[in-house]
């Protein structure tokens, strides 16, 4: 009896602990034609990351996206994607002024991940880079 109460408490915790799938998958597509001159390439190489750690649970990588299955979030952000844009564009800001009412594209976008996969502790660091193009 000890065992199925055991079994049942540790099911209903995996059940209501955390997930992170990683980046929002779309099929939203924008052409844009760089064959006419009508920009410049502002900076290459821009970049910027985000973490996250978790206990009792693990982290994978399958191509650009990181998915995660743990218990509970101990630091870092919930939407590491977003944060790391977020971060790519401060750091673009820092190095290049302001970018308000900027004609302002990414490309050549890179996705990095860094997992560290403990048995009782996964950390997931997502980095991100890019060109930034700026149209006149």
């Amino acid at each position: 009896m000890k065992n199925l109460a055991l079994f049942a408490i540790l099911g209903f915790v995996f059940i209501t602990g955390c997930t992170n799938s990683g980046a929002f998958v779309s099929v939203n597509q924008t052409i844009v034609n760089l064959n006419e001159g009508n920009y410049i390439i502002s900076a290459t190489n821009i970049s910027g990351e985000s973490e996250s750690a978790y206990i009792f649970g693990f982290s994978f990588s399958t191509g650009f996206m990181a998915n995660t299955l743990a218990i509970a979030r101990v630091e870092g952000s919930e939407a590491l994607y977003a944060d790391a844009l977020e971060d790519l564009w401060a750091t673009y800001a820092q190095q290049y002024g302001t970018i308000l009412q900027e004609r302002l594209a990414l490309t050549n976008v890179r996705y990095d991940t860094d997992i560290l996969n403990l048995f009782f502790y996964t950390k997931v660091k997502i980095s991100i880079r890019a060109d930034v193009i700026q149209f006149d």
